[in-house]
């Protein structure tokens, strides 16, 4: 099924003739409204009558994250404040929060967005969706919330947190399709055990996960210990929320980007030159339909890339593959660029470890070393000391011969690693406390 026909399966044409318009109009709005934009026009010496075409994208400027620090909290605001009725921001951990500002139009779009997501992933108005993203600032749960209501579906609030309460809730309740990030899908199978409720035996059929990188392994792990099916949603506060790009359930090969609101492109992180397609780089989008804070070439810094192949769905809209890792969050061991999601493969196909898991990242002497602290399996949990040590001894031959670095593993019990309501915390990197 697809939500609205007409326009995600646009002929790819009409699509690029669609981005383009929309794209000038952007850009026309920005140099006239956000002081900010204009200095940035300025300066690369461009005006908006420049830009006539999808390859005119590289002459614009980028926009960071940092550019949105600078200009807190209302700065980067295109249209006057009484326009803007809803704010949702960051919580500022490492540094001045991100602000983001939605006018009327931007909240339908946002929900009309997440409605064609909610139905690429499988969903329709008969299910009864249990909404475990956090509400408030954070963008996850109302984007959800109103996109459920948008497609039709009964939407419970459930919000984070209350774990334990959530299990018996999904079991009184009886929901089909539950949101949350798929670390913490795991951590409800583990609540719902405990409490000798199995998960597989409740209507629960589709999760829609996001909100962290994840990767086939683990979703293959959720399907199998839920019996549901798993799809990945992507999105980022800065842009809109969750719905900037959708898995589809029928190939579940990439999330589809709706295009016709957001132009996509991929670059070398480190020189900002943009790549042909089916390279791997750093995603950048560039809002073509936001009014309350627009943003050009916006530098996610999510490491991924893009297929424009045509999907089995029917839908036209380039497909992004699954997050692998951040440019900013990706470790550097010795000169081997290491991701969190690599480690997490390795680990889901190693029988007797679980997904749990925690890079743990030291200096000894001048040199960096990685440790891998990694939970094991409850039916390993009795086992011999030797087995152990054999298992500890696999897995760290498995990520040397798979990522070419060193890493001491170290064996923990089972649940010892602190669970995340929220986005999992994976790496604790001690190089500069030492």
């Amino acid at each position: 099924m697809i939500y609205d026909v007409d326009r995600e399966t646009l002929p790819r044409e009409e699509l690029e003739t669609l981005q383009v318009k929309r794209l000038r109009n952007l850009c026309e709005r920005v140099y006239a409204n956000v002081g900010h934009y204009r200095r940035k026009f300025e300066e690369a010496g461009i005006t908006p009558a420049d830009i006539n075409s999808l390859s005119d994208l590289k002459y614009l400027p980028f926009t960071e994250k940092q550019d949105l620090r600078n200009n807190y909290p209302f700065g980067l605001f295109a249209v006057p404040k009484e326009n803007i009725v809803r704010l949702h921001a960051s919580s500022g951990t490492t540094g001045k929060a991100t602000v983001v500002g939605y006018t009327a139009r931007d909240l339908n779009n946002w929900a009309e967005l997440m409605a064609r997501s909610f139905m690429a992933g499988g969903l329709s108005r008969r299910d009864l969706i249990h909404n475990a993203y956090g509400y408030g600032l954070f963008t996850g749960g109302l984007g959800a919330h109103y996109g459920a209501e948008k497609l039709g579906a009964t939407v419970i609030p459930v919000s984070g947190g209350n774990t334990k309460r959530q299990v018996v809730l999904l079991r009184d309740f009886g929901a089909t399709a539950i949101c949350c990030t798929p670390s913490y899908s795991l951590y409800l199978y583990e609540a719902a055990t405990e409490a000798g409720i199995d998960l597989r035996d409740l209507p629960l059929r589709v999760g829609i996960f996001g909100a962290e990188p994840w990767t086939d392994e683990m979703r293959y792990d959720i399907e199998q210990k839920m019996g549901i099916s798993a799809v990945n949603i992507y999105g980022l506060s800065e842009i809109m929320g969750p719905g900037v790009s959708m898995e589809c359930a029928d190939a579940k090969d990439g999330m589809h980007i709706w295009e016709d609101h957001f132009l996509p492109e991929i670059i070398d992180p480190v020189t900002g030159e943009q790549l042909p397609p089916g390279e791997r780089g750093e995603l950048v989008i560039t809002t073509l339909t936001k009014e309350g804070i627009p943003l050009i070439r916006y530098r996610t810094r999510d490491i991924s890339r893009l297929n424009y192949t045509p999907c089995c769905c029917g839908r036209t809209h380039v497909r992004m593959d699954r997050v692998m890792g951040r440019s900013d969050d990706m470790l550097i061991i010795r000169g081997v660029n290491v991701f969190p999601s690599q480690i997490e493969s390795i680990l889901l196909e190693t029988e007797g470890a679980s997904p749990h898991y925690q890079i743990v990242v030291k200096k000894h002497g001048n040199l960096d070393v990685m440790e891998v602290q990694v939970e094991l399996s409850e039916n390993m949990f009795s086992d011999e000391i030797k087995n152990l040590q054999r298992l500890e001894g696999r897995i760290q031959k498995t990520i040397k011969e798979f990522l070419g670095v060193t890493a001491k593993v170290r064996l923990v019990d089972p649940r010892s690693i602190q669970r995340s309501e929220g986005k999992a915390k994976r790496v604790l990197d001690l190089r500069n406390e030492e």
